[in-house]
């Protein structure tokens, strides 16, 4: 059935780059997941863990751990809410704000070679029965 073959590739893309930016992030002390963090705080510092695990729709542990592990290597600082005491916040670090461009690099060579021989108009319908799926998705 094409169901069945719609799956099967699915699982084989999606493995198959999981494993390739495990490679790629792992000169960085990075695992695959953890960047995606440090993106959402690139693009708004300070940010709450549970802010963090909304925007990732990751369990609060998860992001605990994330955090945790990019704190050791010296990628972020967790300091308390100025205003609330009890909330703590997110931020990069130098070292973090310096993974910016290299992780970029990254994400952008994996994407021309899974879209390596695709047209621009196929990518475009690409796009859209994507769009579409993560929308039935939510």
């Amino acid at each position: 059935m094409i169901e069945d073959e719609i799956r099967e590739l699915l699982d084989r893309i999606s493995a198959e780059m999981r494993r390739d930016y495990a490679a790629l992030l792992r000169e960085f002390n990075l695992h695959v997941g953890q960047e995606q963090l440090l993106c959402r705080l690139w693009r708004s510092d300070g940010m709450t863990q549970i802010q963090l695990s909304e925007s990732l729709n990751c369990e609060p542990p998860t992001i605990t751990n994330m955090v945790k592990s990019l704190e050791s290597h010296g990628f972020v600082v967790r300091k308390r809410d100025p205003e609330d005491g009890r909330v703590s916040r997110v931020y990069l670090t130098s070292a973090g704000r310096n993974l910016c461009e290299p992780v970029e690099r990254i994400w952008n060579k994996q994407l021309d070679k899974l879209l390596t021989g695709i047209l621009p108009e196929e990518r475009l319908l690409l796009r859209r029965l994507m769009k579409q799926m993560a929308d039935n998705l939510s």
